[in-house]
């Protein structure tokens, strides 16, 4: 399996992480066995944590295993997009003191801002290089997920085989589900994914004509997600056919609503992400920050993680805890290539435009 991952990672094309250097961010990645003198600090008190990867339960598992291990925590969690804003807006006078969860997307912008500071983990040796900041080693890898348009196999005996033909089709107006949520992780994630597949250096915001009708008519032919309800739960009540989840939500929600999830892989592949972590920049709890960061990227850990939330760790020695069929759907779905830094660089304005012109 370790093999397969490796491969697999070659394959990423991470070459479109920028390298964007921090001021001084050689200093940060000594390793934290130094003298009181040379070594990190540390003010004591609760270690605050911020993250877009706390909703199922994830955020009270972690608060509950740091307590066993001797670490007080306190989660605070918000979208991916408000987070990195959040921690941008806060860098001259930051209120957290580690963050994970977000995608390297948003961790660009983190480093860029020079709102994270580096750190190199104690497991860093067990994770692909390139599967985080392959340039300075700022941020480091936790678990990827694909991101996937799902239906109920029960219901849907012939889908669609391209989530484009979904979009633009009048047969299929209504009856899959949008997130217009786009200060969130994976709305914006969705938005990148289609605006990828069509870029254009003449085009509008360097995307083409097409590119853009086709993100005006998947908003306007989706039905908008209903705060509070589940995708499944509007799946399994026809409200709609179709949506998008993250892959290691699959299982609970056919165990929850009885339901036998199907996916649209189409031959450009699906979205991937991978959820990372560092110390944000300024921490008064830099000490404790890093053992939280030890702790929780541990094989040990993330193989807990893995076995609980059907997650797939980057951590190479987690990988034998996590759910089998987890592993092999990973090994399995291939994965769309996408521009991170040309994404990163272009998508507050993306953001701005679909806002403006096609949601309102």
């Amino acid at each position: 399996m370790v093999d397969i991952r490796k491969k697999r990672w070659a394959l990423i094309g991470f070459a479109a992480v920028t390298a964007i250097a921090l001021t001084g961010c050689a200093g940060g990645t000594e390793p934290s066995g130094g003298d009181e003198e040379s070594g990190p600090t540390d003010e004591g008190g609760t270690l605050i944590v911020y993250t877009n990867s706390n909703s199922d339960g994830r955020g009270e598992w972690v608060t509950e295993k740091a307590a066993e291990a001797g670490i007080e925590i306190e989660i605070v969690g918000l979208g991916g997009a408000d987070l990195t804003n959040r921690i941008i807006a806060e860098k001259n006078n930051p209120v957290g003191d580690v963050v994970f969860g977000l995608n390297n997307m948003f961790f660009e912008q983190l480093k860029a801002e020079e709102a994270i500071s580096a750190y190199e983990p104690e497991w860093s040796g067990e994770v692909p290089a390139d599967a985080g900041d392959a340039a300075d080693g700022v941020y480091w890898p936790l678990v990827e997920q694909a991101i996937v348009t799902v239906y109920d196999e029960n219901r849907i005996s012939d889908p669609v085989s391209d989530e484009e033909e979904l979009w633009s089709d009048d047969e299929y107006a209504g009856r899959f589900e949008v997130n217009p949520a786009l200060g969130q992780a994976t709305p914006q994630l969705v938005l990148a994914s289609i605006l990828s597949r069509h870029l254009d250096e003449d085009g509008d915001l360097g995307v083409s004509d097409e590119g853009w009708e086709l993100v005006e008519s998947y908003y306007a032919n989706g039905s908008p997600a209903v705060e509070g309800t589940d995708l499944y739960a509007r799946i399994t009540r026809d409200e709609i056919d179709y949506g998008v989840l993250p892959s290691s939500g699959i299982e609970a929600r056919d165990t929850e609503y009885a339901t036998s999830t199907g996916m649209i892989v189409p031959e450009y592949g699906v979205p991937y992400v991978t959820e990372q972590i560092a110390p944000i920049a300024g921490t008064p709890r830099e000490k404790t920050a890093q053992e939280f960061i030890d702790w929780f990227g541990s094989a040990e850990v993330q193989g807990e993680f893995a076995a609980e939330f059907n997650s797939m760790p980057v951590n190479e020695g987690a990988v034998e805890q996590a759910n089998p069929e987890v592993v092999d759907l990973m090994a399995e779905l291939p994965r769309q290539e996408i521009d991170f830094s040309f994404v990163s660089e272009n998508l507050g304005a993306w953001v701005e435009k679909v806002t403006l012109e096609y949601i309102g």
